[in-house]
């Protein structure tokens, strides 16, 4: 049977090692493999599909982003383009547009909002302009996308549940769709799979992340792991997409979430505030995710960043869970 997914990489598990963590700081890598060296990653990885970071590719003119594109198209590679919004005044798509079109990239890949953990009550007052503008601008470029073939992919990152992320999507247009983390959705008080089955049919992208859990007063901890060594039910999730999205197969990159842990606090009050109602039963089922391959109470929940370790290790820690994660999506057949 063809695998429901295209699999391939993005940059966002290896940050450290290609010199995207810290960047423009005395802690990062001092010897970054960048662009070029993720690429080569790729094609030794028998990548499928081929996440790039626009800060890589703005400064590349037409031309070499043409070399980027035939390479990739030589290796069997779908190209996406990633992106977010920074919420500056009079901010367009206008770069991520012209490298998507130079790459012969048919799907930019972004998030909307400058939040993580759920944690946007944080924001206050400043929240709803920061929704405004996230509306306003991808009304706008969507449209403009869809003139030139592009769609665009919005990502569940830590900020909007699956309700909100669909409706963005309806108001913009046919060509906006939603990229799924398979991690994300418990930032958010959602279950991976409830999320899955409510945004199958309009599902552009998926980025394969894991997490283990770690239990707290206020809530939890997701703590970054291989893809397969956590709470994430990754079998359940691609069952759904193979009966229920649009189009197969559906491109994904593997994901390890980030260096820094990420703290849901959602047994806080606060944290609710400005979310839509979610049943009960779905938390619950949730909750009993998490319970996997979970931490215990003691344990040292921090990665090597977060401990400062040296050079050596941090390049180790992510390579070894890439390797891992590889091994996972290969065993099942997801990666042709």
């Amino acid at each position: 049977m063809p695998s429901p997914l295209r699999v391939g990489l993005n940059p966002y598990g290896l940050t450290y090692t290609l010199g995207l963590q810290a960047l423009g700081t005395p802690r990062a890598n001092p010897e970054p493999i960048g662009l070029d060296g993720f690429i080569r990653l790729a094609r030794e990885s028998r990548a499928r599909t081929l996440e790039l970071d626009l800060r890589w590719l703005t400064a590349l003119d037409d031309t070499r982003l043409a070399r980027i594109a035939d390479d990739a198209a030589s290796a069997d590679m779908t190209i996406i383009c990633s992106t977010w919004l920074q919420h500056e005044p009079g901010e367009t798509l206008a770069d991520a547009r012209r490298v998507a079109r130079a790459l012969r990239s048919g799907l930019i890949r972004m998030h909307l909002a400058p939040v993580l953990e759920g944690a946007r009550a944080r924001l206050g007052e400043r929240w709803p302009p920061i929704v405004t503008h996230a509306r306003t601008v991808l009304a706008r470029e969507a449209a403009a996308a869809r003139d030139e073939g592009i769609r665009i992919g919005l990502e569940d990152h830590q900020d909007f549940g699956s309700e909100e992320l669909l409706a963005f999507a309806a108001e913009a247009g046919d060509n906006v769709g939603i990229v799924l983390d398979t991690g994300n959705p418990f930032a958010v008080g959602e279950d991976p799979v409830a999320f899955t089955e409510r945004v199958a049919s309009r599902l552009f992208h998926v980025h394969l992340k894991d997490y283990r859990a770690q239990a707290t007063t206020e809530g939890y901890r997701l703590v970054r792991c291989a893809i397969g060594d956590g709470c994430v039910p990754f079998e359940a999730i691609v069952d759904v997409l193979a009966r229920r999205a649009a189009s197969l197969p559906v491109t994904a990159s593997i994901e390890p979430a980030a260096l820094d842990v990420r703290h849901i606090r959602l047994f806080t009050e606060d944290w609710w505030r400005g979310y839509p109602a979610r049943d009960a039963r779905e938390l619950a089922v949730a909750l009993g995710r998490l319970r996997h391959h979970r931490l215990g109470d003691g344990d040292d929940w921090r990665t090597p960043w977060e401990r400062e370790a040296p050079h050596d290790e941090l390049i180790a820690y992510e390579g070894d869970q890439l390797a891992r994660s590889l091994a996972f999506v290969h065993a099942r057949g997801w990666m042709a």
